[in-house]
């Protein structure tokens, strides 16, 4: 079992920045992939910024946020970050930590975080 706690989240003005971090404990052995997703009311969960790991690191991010926001991790504390900038109205969300593990491709387990608000005001 692995338990993921999101923080960071707030409210902040159009143009501003909030650091999301996401910390993962429990039974952690083989990470594929950590990220952040988010769900606005009405709206469907969706990838905002993902980390893959592999033969290469690989990180995604969806088109709406590319060029303002960054993910980064820190594979040692099993902790993984989103930098968030030039944030918008439209990036409101609660916004949710995701850990994808497992070495074989039917035993692969998926995790969540509680999620953290964001609210951005224009």
């Amino acid at each position: 079992q692995v338990q993921l706690v999101e923080s960071g989240g707030g409210l902040v003005q159009a143009g501003g920045s909030l650091r999301l971090s996401c910390v993962a404990s429990g039974s952690i052995f083989s990470i594929n992939a950590m990220g952040w997703y988010r769900q606005a009311p009405g709206k469907q969960r969706e990838l905002v910024a993902r980390i893959t790991s592999g033969i290469t690191t690989d990180y995604d991010y969806a088109d709406f946020v590319k060029g303002r926001f960054t993910i980064s991790r820190d594979n040692a504390k099993n902790t993984v970050y989103l930098q968030m900038n030039s944030l918008k109205p439209e990036d409101t969300a609660v916004y949710y930590c995701n850990l994808n593990q497992g070495r074989l491709s039917w035993r692969r387990e998926d995790y969540w975080g509680q999620g953290t608000q964001v609210t951005v005001s224009s």
